[in-house]
C-alpha cells in the first residue's frame, strides 16, 4: 500500500460485511450495553405506534361512544367513557415518563459506547502511526496525518452505535406504523405503504456521491489543519517575510472548497426531503378521498380513520429519517474504510521474521556497495563504500545535498538501502531487531526536538532506569549544571512544546545528556553546532567532546576542530566516496575536493579563531 495518505481511497466502504467484520473487535468490549442500547431502541420505535393506536379507542369510546356503554370485571360494573375518560391523562404522563427514562438511558449508552469504540480505535492508530518509519512522515502533511488519526476514528465509531441503534429505531418505527395501519384497514395500508416505498428509493443513487465528497472533504480538511500548523510553527518567518497575505489567500481558498463540497452534496442529497413531502403528501391525498368513501360506507369508523390518518403523518418522520440514517451509515462506512487503510499500512521498516538481538559493536561498521535514493530513480548513495572501525571518529564532510545526511540515516535504519548493505562486524543491519539495534546508537541533530514535560524527562528519555547519580554525571558532563542553577526548579523545569522555552545551546546540551545517558557504543553527530553562535558553540563542543569520549562517532561537520581531530575525513560528493583520509593527508591532494572546501570555508574558521586568540 502507498504511504502517501491523499492517494489512499476508501475503496472498501460499500463492503459492509468486511467493514463490520473489522470493526467488531472495538465493538466486542462494549458489547453488553451496545446490545442493551439496541434492545432500548426497539420500544422507543414503537412508541409513536402506541399514540397512533390510542387515537382509536379515544375517538370511536370517548368522543363519539356511548355514555351507557359499560363493561364488567369480576363483578364490577364499569362504564367505559368515563373511565377512559379519567385514565389517559394520567396514561399520557406515565407514557412521557417512560419514553424520556428510555431516551435518557439510550443516550448515555450511545455515548459510553462510541466514546469507548473511538477511544480504543485511536489508541491503537496511534501505535499504528508510531511504529511507521520516517519515510511516512517525509510524504504526508501533518495536518492530514492529524484529519486521517483523528477526526476518522470518531467518525467511523462515535457514529456506529448511534446510526445502528436510529437503524433499529427506524425500523422498528416502521413496523409498529404499519401494523397500526393494517389494524385499521388494510386497503388504506396498501396506498399508504406503497407511497412511502416510492418516497424513500432515492436514497440509493447518493451513495457514490457521499464516498468522493468524503474523502475529497478529508483532503481539503487535511490541507487546513496543514496551513494551521504551519502558520504556529512558522509565525517568525511568516512575520519576517509579511507573509500573512499569502496564508490568508491560501486559507480563504481552502475555506472556498470546503464549502463548495458541501453545497455540492446539499445539492444532490438536499432534493430527497422535499421531494418526500411532495410524494407523501400524494399519498394522504389519495389515503383521505378514499377514506372517505370507506367512512360513508360503513367499512371504516372515525376514530379507525383518525388513528390511520395520525400513523400515515407518523411514518413519515421515520421514513424520512431511514433516508437520513442510511445517507449517515454510507459516511460511517466511507470513515471506516478510511481508519482501516491506516491500520493496513505496513511501515517499509521492519524486523524479519528471523532477526536477531544485536549485543554491541565488537569491530567495525561496513557499508558495502550502498546504492539509495527517496524516489524512484533518483539516486542519492551511488556504489558507497566504507569501513569505520570500533572507537574511531569519522567525520563527513562535503556540499550541501550531496549525501552525508543520508550515510548517517542508514545506520539506525531510518532507511533501507536499495543495493548493497551496511553491516555491523560483517552482520547487515537488516538481521538485527530493530530495538536491539537503535539501542546500540545516541543521536544528537542540528535541530534536536524536545518534548513537552520538564527538562529531567527528556534527559531521562535516554534510560528511563538511570540513578539520580547518573542523572547528575551527565548535567555536569553536558556543561548543563551552571544553567540549571539557575533555575528555580533546576531539572525540573517545564520546557514547553518543542522545548521553545531554552535557547539552542541549552537545547542542544539537553539532547547531549540524554545521549550521554543512553550510553551507546556507537554516536551520531549531524550539524550538532552549526545553528549556534560562537559562545554557545563552545560549550556545546565541550559537552559534544566528553560524549564520544571512547565511541564510534559519525560527525557529519561544521566545526573545524571537530574535522581536523577526527581519525579520518569522508568526503562525500554527489552520492559518491570521493576522498577520504586524514586532515592532513587530504590537503595534500591536488586540487582535491576537501582542499577546495578546506580553503573556501574552513580556513576562514580557523583565521577567525586564531585572531580571537589573540
Amino acid at each position: 500500500m502507498e504511504y502517501r495518505l491523499k492517494d489512499t481511497v476508501s475503496k472498501d466502504a460499500f463492503k459492509y460485511g468486511l467493514m463490520l467484520k473489522r470493526i467488531f473487535p472495538y465493538i466486542k468490549p462494549v458489547l453488553p450495553r451496545a446490545v442493551i442500547n439496541l434492545i432500548i431502541a426497539i420500544p422507543l420505535g414503537l412508541l409513536d405506534g402506541v399514540v397512533a393506536l390510542a387515537l382509536k379507542p379515544y375517538l370511536d369510546l370517548v368522543i363519539n361512544g356511548s355514555p351507557e356503554d359499560t363493561w364488567s370485571f369480576m363483578g364490577f360494573t364499569v362504564h367505559t367513557q368515563a373511565w377512559l375518560a379519567a385514565i389517559i391523562p394520567f396514561g399520557i404522563v406515565a407514557f412521557a415518563m417512560f419514553q424520556g427514562v428510555l431516551k435518557y438511558l439510550s443516550n448515555y449508552l450511545t455515548d459510553w459506547t462510541g466514546n469507548k469504540i473511538s477511544n480504543n480505535l485511536k489508541v491503537d492508530l496511534f501505535k499504528k502511526l508510531t511504529m511507521l518509519d520516517p519515510q511516512f512522515y517525509d510524504v504526508n502533511s501533518s495536518g492530514l496525518v492529524l484529519t486521517r488519526f483523528l477526526s476518522d476514528p470518531d467518525a467511523a465509531s462515535k457514529n456506529i452505535i448511534e446510526t445502528l441503534k436510529s437503524f433499529i429505531a427506524t425500523i422498528f418505527g416502521v413496523f409498529g406504523l404499519v401494523a397500526v395501519l393494517l389494524y385499521n384497514s388494510w386497503k388504506l395500508a396498501l396506498i399508504g405503504c406503497t407511497i412511502m416505498a416510492i418516497a424513500i428509493t432515492p436514497v440509493v443513487f447518493i451513495r457514490k456521491k457521499i464516498k468522493s465528497v468524503s474523502n475529497a472533504g478529508m483532503v481539503v480538511g487535511g490541507n487546513m489543519t496543514t496551513n494551521f500548523n504551519e502558520t504556529f510553527a512558522g509565525n517568525k518567518i511568516m512575520a519576517a517575510y509579511n507573509l500573512q497575505p499569502n496564508q490568508n489567500e491560501k486559507f480563504q481558498s481552502q475555506i472556498h472548497q470546503q464549502f463548495d463540497l458541501a453545497m455540492s452534496l446539499t445539492k444532490r442529497v438536499g432534493w430527497m426531503s422535499p421531494i418526500m413531502y411532495f410524494i407523501c403528501s400524494i399519498g394522504i391525498a389519495c389515503v383521505m378521498k378514499y377514506g372517505n368513501s370507506l367512512i360513508l360506507s360503513g367499512e371504516l369508523s372515525a376514530g379507525s380513520f383518525a388513528s390511520f390518518v395520525t400513523s400515515l403523518l407518523l411514518l413519515y418522520k421515520p421514513t424520512k429519517t431511514l433516508g437520513n440514517t442510511l445517507t449517515s451509515l454510507q459516511g460511517t462506512f466511507v470513515a471506516m474504510g478510511r481508519v482501516f487503510e491506516l491500520f493496513d499500512l505496513q511501515p517499509y521498516i521492519r524486523n524479519r521474521e528471523d532477526a536477531v538481538e544485536l549485543k554491541g559493536l565488537d569491530n567495525s561498521i561496513e557499508f558495502k556497495h550502498v546504492n539509495f535514493e527517496y524516489e524512484k530513480d533518483t539516486p542519492v548513495l551511488k556504489d558507497f563504500n566504507l569501513k569505520v572501525n570500533k572507537n574511531e571518529t569519522i567525520a563527513l564532510v562535503g556540499n550541501s545535498g550531496g549525501g552525508k545526511s543520508t550515510v548517517v540515516s542508514l545506520i539506525p535504519r531510518f532507511y533501507d538501502v536499495k543495493s548493497g548493505s551496511v553491516e555491523f562486524d560483517g552482520v547487515d543491519i537488516r538481521n538485527f531487531t530493530l530495538k536491539s539495534l537503535r539501542d546500540q546508537i545516541s543521536f544528537v541533530f542540528q535541530d534536536n526536538f524536545l518534548f513537552s514535560g520538564s527538562i529531567r524527562d527528556n534527559i531521562m528519555m535516554g534510560n528511563e532506569h538511570a540513578s539520580d547519580a547518573a542523572l547528575d554525571e551527565v548535567v555536569k558532563m553536558a556543561h548543563l549544571d551552571e544553567f540549571i542553577s539557575t533555575l528555580e526548579k533546576g531539572l525540573d523545569t517545564w520546557v514547553g512544546e518543542r522545548g521553545t522555552s531554552l535557547s539552542g545551546g541549552q537545547r542542544q546540551r539537553v539532547a547531549i545528556a540524554r545521549a550521554m545517558l543512553k550510553d551507546a557504543p556507537i554516536v551520531i553527530l549531524d550539524e550538532a553546532t552549526s545553528a549556534l553562535d560562537n559562545k554557545s558553540e563552545a560549550i556545546v563542543q565541550k559537552a559534544l567532546d566528553n560524549l564520544i569520549r571512547n565511541k564510534t562517532v559519525f560527525v557529519i561537520a561544521h566545526r573545524l576542530s571537530t574535522i581536523k581531530n577526527a581519525d579520518r575525513i569522508v568526503v562525500v560528493n554527489e552520492g559518491e566516496l570521493a576522498e577520504i583520509g586524514t586532515h592532513e593527508e587530504l590537503l595534500q591532494i591536488p586540487n582535491g575536493i576537501y582542499k577546495g572546501l578546506y580553503e573556501m570555508q574552513f580556513k576562514n574558521q580557523e583565521e577567525i579563531g586564531s585572531v580571537k586568540t589573540c
